[in-house]
């Protein structure tokens, strides 16, 4: 598993193109040549760019339900709708396609924002809104998700 730290300002050209940040790629490098697969966020108004090997492994997953269940089915099929294969050209940069852009609303300045083994591709406003909206919240999400008393708490403080 892939542990990814950072996020990076960047802008995208008319084409939709995105130049990954040094840092960024660097942390990429060891995925890069096997491609990634970039897709609509289920919660956010924002992109997912997992790593093949990432995006294997959750297919793993997504594969175990049983699609004789009406919700299963109707989950698979708006968790991979939109879903694109796309790859690191030889400048470094990944093309977004024009209706992952337009579902969310990426416009010219965006935010690639790690989330522990995938990206997060958001439009910059979007994504400064985004946490500024959830900071007040924060302690209490952070307590309620990370704080169970009754998971073992050996590495974390």
């Amino acid at each position: 598993m892939i542990n990814l730290i950072g996020t990076y300002e960047c802008k995208a050209d008319t084409k939709g193109r995105v130049m990954l940040s040094a840092p960024l790629k660097k942390q990429l490098l060891p995925v890069l040549q096997d491609g990634f697969v970039l897709k609509r966020s289920v919660f956010q108004n924002c992109l997912e760019l997992y790593p093949m090997k990432e995006w294997n492994a959750m297919m793993q997953k997504v594969n175990k339900l049983n699609r004789f269940r009406k919700k299963n089915n109707d989950f698979i099929r708006l968790f991979t709708a939109g879903v694109k294969v796309v790859e690191v050209d030889a400048s470094g940069r990944i093309l977004i396609p024009k209706d992952l852009k337009s579902f969310a609303g990426i416009g010219k300045e965006l935010v690639l924002s790690s989330a522990v083994n995938i990206v997060e591709i958001w439009d910059k406003d979007t994504y400064e809104n985004a946490i500024e909206n959830a900071i007040d919240d924060f302690a209490d999400l952070a307590e309620e998700v990370m704080g169970n008393e009754n998971e073992a708490t050996d590495d974390l403080s």
